[in-house]
């Protein structure tokens, strides 16, 4: 389904038949995962409504069925084409980077022109959503304008020609229609990526208005895959689980809903590019405590925590159990920094994606209700130093930051 990447932004020549043209569109909306965005929890898919929190203010994401009055119904190629390449509405009005558009600029105009034809093929779904809630100053025109002669230029994907056409694919996949980077990097105070050249951008980030972290996919210490095979790369991808990782968090959704649909070549090329990466320089890590008898006493009181919590599932030594409950000892997402994501996860639970590949995924239930703060910071201290771990020591102040938004 992938169609091969050119540098012209201008219509396409060839002729696509239009039912050929709206498959590759639905195929293309998913590996750009639309409908992960624009679809409110239990609401019909692509109506809009979804919050998404940023610095900027909350988001409504928008309705883009064909409904005429309240979706994207009067809408054109080129008006879809402009939103997606310069993000700019149908009237000429500029987007805020909630919309990836700062990623999706780099999408061709015949992909771009295939997504609309699957949208405008769907059932039309009259629904009205309540306006973004955009914090003062942001809501300025003017302001947004400045971050974008800053931030943003729009531009198509740029081919490789010292590259193979898969890793050129995979390249695509991962900048343009995949919006990895837009998670995937850290971002200054004004919400701009601190570096917008080339693979830089995905050296890890916090998620806007999120308790998550994005983990940097050029760091070995991270989720940098340079040494896994390409094999394990397109499983991890495709299934949401592998020998060496677990997709949980919002990761998983995007397996669950994006992913696991992309065709064979398209998962392998995405893994090539990946595999590629140069290895990124690791962030300031928190060091880990020194062995004192307080800390030795500290860690003790998680162990006692690990044995009655957790010990039967993830093993005496932390191993696990292959296939089944993932192993804490070498866990790079045990001992990341910062430790958001681990807190989360027990918090939250774990839950891997369902996909046709792991149809029926083990998981850890939530412990926010079972253990307070101080019990979660002592038992993931301990994990975080045993087994041959050594990380910072997890407070529960942390803890107590990383409970907000959980429901």
């Amino acid at each position: 389904m992938g169609a091969p990447i050119t540098e012209k932004e201008g219509k396409p020549e060839m002729i696509i038949p239009a039912e050929q043209q709206r498959a590759r569109g639905a195929y293309l909306a998913r590996a750009a995962n639309c409908v992960g965005c624009h679809t409110a929890q239990g609401g019909p898919a692509y109506a809009g409504g979804r919050s998404l929190s940023t610095p900027f203010g909350t988001f409504i994401t928008t309705n883009i069925t064909p409904d005429k009055a309240t979706g994207i119904g009067d809408w054109n190629e080129e008006d879809f084409w402009k939103a997606m390449h310069e993000g700019k509405s149908r009237d000429g009005r500029p987007l805020y980077p909630a919309f990836p558009y700062t990623e999706y600029t780099k999408v061709t105009r015949e992909d771009s022109d295939a997504i609309f034809s699957h949208l405008q093929s769907l059932a039309p779904v009259a629904q009205r959503n309540p306006p973004s809630r955009i914090n003062f100053p942001y809501d300025l025109q003017p302001l947004l304008s400045l971050w974008r002669a800053i931030y943003f230029k729009p531009g198509l994907y740029q081919l490789d020609r010292n590259k193979s056409d898969e890793w050129n694919r995979g390249a695509y996949l991962v900048q343009g229609l995949g919006h990895c980077g837009a998670c995937h990097t850290e971002r200054n105070p004004l919400v701009g990526m601190r570096s917008a050249e080339g693979d830089a951008t995905l050296g890890g980030g916090q998620i806007m208005g999120s308790n998550w972290y994005a983990p940097s996919l050029t760091s070995s210490v991270e989720a940098g895959s340079a040494d896994w095979t390409v094999g394990e790369i397109v499983q991890l991808l495709v299934t949401g689980v592998s020998s060496r990782a677990t997709m949980s968090g919002p990761m998983a959704e995007v397996v669950g809903q994006s992913l696991q649909h992309l065709t064979r070549e398209d998962a392998l090329a995405m893994a090539v590019y990946l595999k590629s990466l140069p290895e990124s320089k690791p962030r300031s890590r928190a060091n880990a405590p020194a062995l004192t008898e307080e800390v030795q006493n500290w860690l003790r009181q998680g162990a006692r925590i690990y044995k009655q919590y957790c010990q039967d599932c993830h093993g005496a030594s932390g191993q696990g159990a292959p296939g089944i409950y993932p192993p804490l000892a070498g866990n790079r997402a045990v001992t990341m920094t910062p430790p958001i994501n681990v807190i989360r996860s027990v918090l939250n639970g774990g839950y891997p994606p369902v996909t046709a590949g792991n149809p029926r995924p083990y998981g850890m239930p939530p412990f926010a209700q079972a253990l307070h703060d101080g019990e979660v910071a002592l038992v993931l201290s301990y994990i975080r130093n045993a087994w041959g771990n050594r990380a910072s020591l997890i407070t529960a102040a942390q803890v107590d930051k990383s409970r907000e938004g959980i429901h």
